[in-house]
């Protein structure tokens, strides 16, 4: 496995709409363990194939809860329930913070490595990280929608 670079807020592969993946090869398999190995180097909780400079559908997540790591290719979500106004993060975008409104509940399908339909349904940190890494897929960032932004740590 290898450490990816994580593209940063400007770079212009951030803010493209990524294509769908049609097929999961070797090279994607290993791009989604580089991918989960540098998210996690970076102390993330998810990241999105754009932030490595891969213009394609697919995501990687883990917030330390019972799913463990999650591979989210062509993901799709399907059911938004609630609202919810948090504080978050980006690895594209380094010591900023912002208030962010996004749904409470949410239902995403996406396929396995293996090209296997998936569902899930998710709450809290889950279904805030899959709404933000969903919105890099669209080519948008947290900062584009948040209700304030700050620097520094998080609040």
């Amino acid at each position: 496995m290898a450490l990816l670079d994580i593209k940063k807020a400007g770079n212009p592969v951030l803010k493209e709409h990524c294509a769908p993946v049609e097929r999961v090869d070797k090279r994607l398999k290993k791009l989604l363990d580089d991918m989960a190995e540098t998210m996690y180097e970076a102390d993330g909780v998810g990241l999105a194939a754009p932030q490595v400079g891969e213009p394609i559908r697919m995501i990687v997540i883990d917030v330390q809860d019972d799913h463990g790591l999650l591979e989210l290719i062509n993901p799709v979500i399907t059911y938004r329930e609630g609202t919810a106004v948090d504080t978050e993060g980006c690895l594209s975008v380094p010591d900023i913070y912002g208030e962010v409104e996004r749904a409470a509940k949410v239902k995403v399908e996406y396929e396995n490595r293996r090209g296997k339909k998936q569902h899930l349904t998710a709450t809290g940190l889950l279904a805030r990280c899959i709404q933000h890494e969903c919105d890099h897929l669209e080519g948008q960032l947290f900062i584009d929608i948040a209700k304030s932004v700050h620097k520094g740590a998080e609040a």
